[in-house]
């Protein structure tokens, strides 16, 4: 038994560092930018989970605790830093809320995305027949739609039941994506289903569970890791649109970055710079991190992209050449 367990952590250890080796190998630009976007995305993530700590008001207060009202429009301060909006609000709090709302969305709408799209492109590349031909019209339909203004219309539909708060803006984007995951994992299922190590786990009795869970999984979700950080650059941009036509989060649930550019839109004739400047620049900033996360990624994973670490050999003199030379 102890002799098992060994030979399992020592498996376990040996995976583990086959799937870090890309990461340790990857050198010159793909390797600045994957750790580049990474810092920036937990900058972003650690201001989301502290924001309660990191703001000093709340994202629709509109006073101090004393009762004192804050002044509308009011440039950078020692007390409000990024100035204060049209309706009072302290922009700086805004902004740090809002990255609460932009990581919560996008980590939903992604993860979302991924439960629903994977197993569906497993499940159509290797049944094919009737369920391929149905679920690649569905997938067509949604594809026919422009993006933005099919997660309008969702976020329409699901407001009225569910309301405007994270989740309908989520499941708005979710529908966006899914067909993306969809067609990328079917084809790579309509390839790796005739591969001879699947013929084999069938010609041994193998249920399609099985075979779908065991062997073709991990070989047809290698580029999932990328398109998934690249679509979540896309989803702030998706919840961002969403926010500015007034479909995203609704003011009286939270702090949304589209929702303070379109309010600041017409403060821009009146030289009012701060009300829109500082949402902009967080939104620009979370996706250029994401971004880089998605392109430092796929240069280190993909092995025709990826350039290996080169070491000096270093050969050691002959012996007898020493000799002679002495000699």
């Amino acid at each position: 038994m102890a002799g098992t367990a060994a030979i399992e952590q020592s498996t376990r250890r040996s995976r583990f560092g086959r799937a870090l080796k890309p990461f340790r190998d990857a050198q010159g630009l793909s390797r600045w930018l994957l750790w580049t976007g990474v810092a920036l995305t937990m900058l972003f993530v650690m201001v989301a989970v502290l924001a309660p700590w990191i703001a000093p008001y709340d994202f629709n207060q509109v006073a101090t605790s004393d009762g004192g009202p804050f002044p509308k429009q009011g440039a950078p301060s020692g007390e409000h830093w990024f100035g204060t909006s049209v309706r009072s609000e302290d922009v700086f709090s805004r902004v740090v809320f809002g990255a609460r709302i932009a990581v919560e969305v996008v980590a939903l709408a992604v993860a979302v995305s991924l439960v629903v799209g994977v197993p569906l492109g497993l499940i159509s590349g290797y049944f094919g027949g009737w369920v391929d031909r149905v679920l690649v019209l569905i997938a067509d339909a949604l594809f026919a739609f422009p993006y933005l203004l099919l997660a309008i219309v969702i976020a329409f539909l699901l407001s009225d039941a569910i309301g405007g708060g994270v989740v309908t803006a989520a499941l708005a984007i979710t529908v966006v994506y899914v067909p993306q995951y969809f067609r990328v994992v079917r084809n790579s299922t309509l390839s790796a289903r005739e591969a001879t190590y699947v013929e084999a786990a069938r010609a041994l009795g193998a249920r399609p569970r099985t075979v779908i869970t065991r062997y073709l999984f991990g070989n047809v979700i290698q580029s999932v890791p990328v398109i998934a950080t690249l679509n979540a650059a896309d989803a702030m941009l998706t919840l961002a649109g969403l926010g500015f036509l007034g479909y995203g989060i609704q003011p009286t649930e939270g702090a949304e970055w589209g929702y303070d550019l379109q309010r600041a839109v017409l403060d821009v004739a009146a030289d009012i710079w701060w009300t829109g400047v500082f949402p902009g620049m967080a939104i620009v900033l979370f996706v250029v991190a994401l971004t880089l996360v998605g392109e430092g990624l796929n240069d280190t994973l993909n092995p025709t992209l990826r350039k290996r670490r080169i070491e000096k050999v270093h050969i050691p003199p002959r012996a007898d050449a020493d000799q002679g030379a002495r000699s």
